[in-house]
């Protein structure tokens, strides 16, 4: 089964498949090496981790899509890649979602934030007509050679217009062509349920951890019907904690004997890359 069609069953299921966010194609081995059925590429992640700048959208498209045919080549699970707001208007979005498609994505989501945009869990967000949005919407559905490729329409609305405001714009979203809908950053479990049980299509969930959604657990996401649970800079997050201890360690001690255990050994970093697949081919080349 090709990955987009994967992806499709996975979040028609509604069982609120945990995809964990990489913003690099080695992270992408990990997390596809512990079992995950999919994985999500971060836009957020890619700004911090590839260019040390904040999620307020300064990646261009075609930095976003080197990283997914990076990643798309390092893992064989389905990929879903945030495309922002698709860099530009509908005949962009089309463009954009012809070139995530060929770089390997299973699916793409867009927003309807007014460019640039913010992380949706920042203050200060804009968001674009509705009317803009589903043009958007149209003009990815058209773009698309694989039908089963995902369009997922996220709306940052909850937090500008209000939670009623942003549920009617999922379900225009949906009317419009959308196969999933995202609707960033509801406050509480009561929000959640209003969302998954007001649109028809399956949804997503974005849990960031000192975000503004409640940290659910699998089990009661799966039992409010989300389609997937992003955890968008898990990997992230636990490496730049990590990161930051073992350098000032190192400072401080002048060398890795107090943090030895904060480290991956040789062996374990060339089984994350590989390695060995590598040398059977350089002796098969021979």
């Amino acid at each position: 089964m090709r990955p987009s069609a994967r992806l499709k069953a996975l979040l028609a299921s509604r069982s609120a498949a945990i995809l964990p966010g990489t913003p690099n194609a080695l992270f992408a081995r990990v997390i596809a090496a512990h079992g995950f059925e999919g994985l999500y590429v971060t836009g957020a992640g890619v700004a911090n981790m590839s260019f040390g700048m904040p999620d307020i959208g300064l990646v261009t498209l075609t930095e976003l899509t080197e990283h997914v045919a990076a990643i798309a080549d390092a893992v064989d699970i389905p990929i879903l890649a945030d495309a922002d707001t698709g860099f530009g208007n509908a005949l962009n979005v089309g463009r954009t979602l012809r070139m995530f498609e060929r770089a390997g994505a299973a699916g793409i989501q867009i927003e309807d934030q007014v460019f640039p945009k913010k992380c949706g869990h920042f203050s200060g967000k804009q968001v674009i007509a509705c009317g803009e949005m589903v043009q958007k919407i149209r003009a990815a559905v058209d773009a698309r050679t694989d039908q089963h490729v995902q369009i997922v329409a996220r709306t940052d609305a909850r937090a500008i217009e209000g939670l009623d405001a942003a549920i009617a714009r999922a379900q225009a979203y949906a009317e419009a062509g959308a196969d999933v809908t995202f609707v960033e950053a509801p406050l509480n479990a009561s929000e959640m349920r209003r969302i998954t049980s007001e649109v028809g299509v399956p949804q997503i969930a974005n849990i960031v951890f000192g975000g503004l959604t409640p940290l659910l657990p699998q089990s009661e996401l799966a039992t409010l019907e989300f389609g997937a649970v992003l955890y968008a800079n898990a990997a992230l997050q636990a490496a730049l904690k990590s990161v930051g201890d073992v350098m000032a360690a190192l400072k401080r001690d002048g060398s890795l004997t107090q943090v030895a255990d904060r480290l991956a050994g040789f062996e374990e970093r060339q089984q994350a890359v590989d390695k060995a697949r590598y040398d059977d081919l350089e002796q098969r080349y021979r």
